[in-house]
Order: structure tokens, then C-alpha cells, then sequence
């Protein structure tokens, strides 16, 4: 043990740890979620034990879940809500049954008491939003659908884990007051008393107030900041989880206008906030319980990163969503939550589960965060050479997503615009303009929707799936124009068209050379620079309209470069 007396000394030494796992991480090509967890170990008591200040670590990995579960929040309205609440409410509540029934029924299994084996059950059900949404975020696939569903059914765990916490409270206390169904119901009013708070903020205060706010950059960040943590706060206070409530804070501030400057400016304080809360799940994890704990930890692992996204496959599949959409959901329950940890540690209080159980629980947490973490980063390729084997979780009519594109290809197609974002929907209406044929392709389904619903030809897809570019009409379009600057699912557009023999032109857009360098040594030819083209556009625009005034101007008299 080193004892470090000064706190600020003792942070530094963590960040300095911090980043050196980081960039080992990098160098490696690990995740750096598994080397900050990485971190908290290390420098908790397991190895070096150095954190002395371990309230401080945890308050700022509270406003790191805070700040990431907001912005979550501030993507989302309620348009997208209904569209995906349904299948959210279904698929986490499938899910939160099938692993508890099951779990309880494998510890039982392996010889654990019915007590012991229902807390295990409850542990492994719930799935970790934070690592989630992280991870969902870094890869830019929070408006996906799949990252939509998933964020819906996530939630509905948080608002579950409440009241299995209140039951489990309440269970074998012998002298407890408190009714558990009484209980549920009472959190459960509290919980449609923030919805209804929230709606009022959304329709009546917010717009208004967040206007004013925004007449000063610094103060509608403070602002923002301080929304979020109050009602997480109050999310708290409740008896309800701050994930909920930083969530719902976010959405009554996402149908302002506001929503992308918030986010835009509350995005690097949230990485570096995030960061301590990984180390402090890491503090959590104490080596020296896990004891003998192996054999059953891997057999439990194992049921959860197999066991929960095939249930989710199962559940999506049958309400007719196709099987890549299940199966990219599914990968994002194959891990347990922080939740899992705190449950078990109440269990350990209450004196319902030995110390052995609490390790038991923190090991299947560390095998399956890890794994599952790798899993989610690379969930496109793995989906690849799963695909023939994943046609059972698929109806043959997956009519869940069918309403998302279009009823069948035009029979004119002159332009594909792959990705209709501020860029990609100004070429849309500017080829539309001269009387061109347009085809535009999105993975996000609300701005899918709110295009068709303007008339526009839009089908929902992602640039990732190998089987949408079958479903559009390569054959008749004379120009495929990418907008999506991303040069992986740039490279695999451009070896689906080269392998398909695509007779038009392929355009790619780029914001760097070395991203043109890269295509190009997959043989594409064509690119768009759409800042360094805007600024020559503008230049020349002015030139030719103030050309007198440039005449006018006295060489001689400019300063010279040195």
C-alpha cells in the first residue's frame, strides 16, 4: 500500500496511470474503456491501493453518468420514443425474464441457496447503460435504429433494477414495515410524476428559458450542467436511478433548437468525467473475493454474452424487425451492470449473500464488461460471418422495418445519395431542382421518416448492412455519391460497387487527404471536398461581384511575406 496524503497529488498520479493505459491501449489496439477499468484496479486496493479519496472519484463519475446519460437524452424526442417504445418496452422486459428465470434456475444448478441464487439471477439480468451508450456513441451509432431500441430497452431495465432493488430490500427482513407491492406501486407513481414534470419542462419551459440561456455560450453550458445534475439529483431523491432522471432532463431539452450546441459543447467534459467512472468501477472490483470463483463465474458469463442477445434476437425477430437490427441490439446486453455490483453489495449488507457471492458477481462483471466491450466495437464484422447462420431470428417478412423504406425502387434513379445528413439533404434538393432523379439512404430513421414524409425518396439503411446495397437500384442510377466521410463504410461501399461492376460514377466525400489516399488505393477516382470546394465557391462568388473594387487595389502598397 502507498499512501498518498495530498489529494491533489493522489489525481494527478491517477491521470498520469490514466494515460499511460490509455496509450498502451492505443498501441495495443485495446479499447480504452478495458484499460481505464484496468486503471481502477491497479490503483485500487488490490494491487497498489492508492486511492484514499475514493468519495471524490465516485462524485465525479456520478456527474460523468449524469452529463452522458443528458446528452443521450437531448438525441432523443418523443416522435422517436413511440416509434421505438414499443419493441424497447418488450425486448427488456423479455429479456429481464428470461435471465432471471434461467439464472435462478443455473444457480440452483450449481448448488448455491434459492436466497443466493435469486440475487445472482438479478444480478446477471441488468445490462450496463453507461458503458453502452459510450460505446455506442464513440462508434456514431446512437441514431441508428439498433442504438435507438437499444438506449429504449436499457432504460426500461434502469426503471426495473429500481423496484427489484426494493423487493430484494424487503425480502427477508423480519421486521420490515414496508409492503414491497406497496412499494413498487408507490415508486412506480413517482416515476409518472417525472415523466409528467418533464413533459411540462419540455412544452412549456424549456423552449423559452433555454432561448434566453443561449445569449451567453458559457452560461447555457452551466446551465445545461446544472439542469442535468439536479434532475439527476432528483431522480435520486425519488428512490428512482439518476440515469432516469439525467435522461429525462435531456429529453425535455431535446425539441429546442438548441440540442446540438448543448451537446457539441458538453461532449469532452463528458469523456473526461466518464473517465472516473470506469476507474471507479475498477476501485469496485476486489481481486482477493474471487477466490474459487472461476468455474461458475465462466459458466454465468457465458449465459450472458450468449444467452441475452439471442433472447433479444428472438423477441425482435418476432415483432418483425430483420435479423442484423436483433442481432446488433443483442450485443448490447452481453454484459452486466454497475447495477449489478451495488446490488450485490446491498445483498452483502443485509447479510443475504456471503463475501463469496459478492466476488462470484464482480468477476462475471469484469469477464463480461471485457468481453462484451470488444464484442460491441467489432459487432459489424462478426455480424458478417454470422449472417447464414442468423436467418431463424428473421421472419420472411421483417415488417417492422419495411415501412422504413421505400415500398419498391423507382424506376427512374439518376443519383444514390448515401447519407442525407446537412450536406447530403442540400444535394438532394439541388439535384431534385434540375429535374434529377434522387434516391437518398440514411441510417437515421427520424430523419428517414420526416424526409418521406416531405415527399423525398428515401430508404432507411446503414452503410454497414451487406444486404441493403442488393435491395437499391445500382443498376439504373448514373451517379452514387457518398456524404458519410468515413473511410471504412466508404471502403466497403466502394468494394460492393467494384465487385458489382457499377456502370455509373461513384463519388466520395472527404474531409482530409489521407482519406482520399485511402480510397484511392482501392481504385476509387472520384471525391468531394465539400469545405475546401465551399471556400473556393465563395471566393470566386466574391471576386466576380466586387471586381472593381479588387482592380482598384494598389499592389505596391500590400504587405510583403517575409
Amino acid at each position: 500500500m502507498i499512501e498518498i496524503d495530498n489529494i491533489f497529488i493522489e489525481f494527478s498520479v491517477i491521470l498520469l496511470f490514466a494515460t499511460f493505459m490509455g496509450v498502451l491501449a492505443r498501441m495495443l489496439k485495446q479499447p480504452l474503456i478495458v484499460a481505464f477499468i484496468a486503471v481502477g484496479i491497479l490503483v485500487g486496493p488490490s494491487v497498489f491501493d492508492l486511492v484514499q479519496s475514493k468519495q471524490n472519484v465516485y462524485l465525479l463519475a456520478e456527474l460523468g453518468i449524469s452529463i452522458l446519460l443528458f446528452v443521450v437524452g437531448l438525441k432523443l424526442d418523443i416522435g422517436l420514443i413511440k416509434s421505438t417504445g414499443r419493441v424497447a418496452l418488450f425486448s427488456g422486459l423479455g429479456q429481464v425474464i428470461f435471465t432471471s428465470v434461467f439464472g435462478f434456475l443455473i444457480a440452483l444448478g450449481l448448488g448455491f441457496e434459492p436466497i443466493t441464487s435469486l440475487y445472482i439471477a438479478v444480478a446477471l439480468t441488468f445490462s450496463s447503460t453507461i458503458i453502452i451508450v459510450k460505446l455506442l456513441s464513440d462508434k456514431k451509432e446512437i441514431d441508428a435504429l439498433h442504438g435507438q431500441i437499444a438506449i429504449g430497452f436499457l432504460i426500461v431495465q434502469d426503471i426495473v433494477v429500481v423496484i427489484a432493488m426494493i423487493i430484494l430490500s424487503a425480502l427477508g427482513t423480519e421486521n420490515g414495515n414496508a409492503d414491497p407491492e406497496w412499494e413498487v406501486i408507490w415508486v412506480i407513481t413517482k416515476a409518472l410524476g417525472m415523466i409528467g414534470l418533464t413533459f411540462v419542462l419540455m412544452k412549456w419551459v424549456m423552449p423559452a428559458l433555454v432561448k434566453f440561456m443561449a445569449k451567453s455560450q458559457e452560461l447555457l453550458v452551466l446551465f445545461a450542467i446544472a439542469y442535468a445534475v439536479t434532475f439527476a439529483a432528483l431522480g435520486d431523491l425519488i428512490g428512482f436511478s439518476q440515469e432516469v432522471g439525467a435522461f429525462l432532463a435531456g429529453i425535455s431539452l431535446a425539441s429546442t433548437s438548441f440540442r446540438e450546441v448543448i451537446s457539441g459543447r458538453l461532449v469532452t467534459i463528458r469523456d473526461f468525467l466518464l473517465l472516473f467512472f470506469f476507474i471507479d468501477l475498477g476501485l469496485q472490483i476486489d481481486l482477493t473475493l474471487m477466490g474459487e470463483a472461476l468455474g461458475a463465474a465462466a459458466v454465468f458469463s457465458l449465459f450472458v454474452l450468449i444467452g441475452n442477445p439471442i433472447i433479444v434476437m428472438v423477441i425482435m425477430g418476432l415483432m418483425g424487425y430483420r435479423k442484423r437490427t436483433g442481432f446488433l441490439a443483442g450485443l448490447t446486453v452481453a454484459q452486466i451492470s454497475e447495477f449489478s455490483l451495488i446490488l450485490a453489495s446491498l445483498g452483502l449488507n443485509l447479510g443475504h449473500i456471503d463475501e463469496a457471492t459478492m466476488g462470484l458477481i464482480t468477476l462475471v462483471g469484469l469477464i463480461t464488461i471485457g468481453l462484451s466491450t470488444y464484442l460491441i466495437i467489432y459487432s459489424h464484422p462478426i455480424y458478417e460471418r454470422l449472417a447464414p447462420l442468423l436467418g431463424i431470428f428473421e421472419r420472411k417478412v421483417p415488417f417492422a422495418e419495411q415501412k422504413k423504406n421505400l415500398s419498391s425502387p423507382t424506376e427512374k434513379v439518376d443519383v444514390i445519395v448515401f447519407g442525407i445528413g446537412r450536406f447530403g439533404s442540400t444535394l438532394l434538393d439541388s439535384f431534385e431542382k434540375k429535374g434529377l432523379s434522387v434516391l437518398g439512404v440514411d441510417f437515421d430513421p427520424q430523419l428517414v421518416g420526416e424526409c418521406q414524409n416531405n415527399g423525398k425518396q428515401v430508404y432507411y439503411g446503414d452503410a454497414e448492412d451487406p444486404e441493403l446495397l442488393e435491395q437499391l437500384p445500382l443498376d439504373k442510377s448514373k451517379f452514387f455519391i457518398s456524404t458519410l466521410a468515413v473511410t471504412d463504410s466508404d471502403s466497403k461501399l466502394w468494394a460492393y460497387l467494384k465487385k458489382n461492376s457499377y456502370n455509373g460514377t461513384a463519388y466520395f466525400t472527404v474531409h482530409r487527404a489521407s482519406q482520399a489516399e485511402a480510397l484511392k488505393k482501392l481504385g476509387a477516382k472520384h471525391f468531394l471536398y465539400p469545405y475546401s470546394d465551399a471556400g473556393y465557391h465563395i471566393a470566386d462568388r466574391l471576386l466576380n461581384k466586387h471586381i472593381d473594387r479588387i482592380e482598384k487595389v494598389d499592389v505596391s502598397k500590400l504587405p510583403k511575406e517575409e
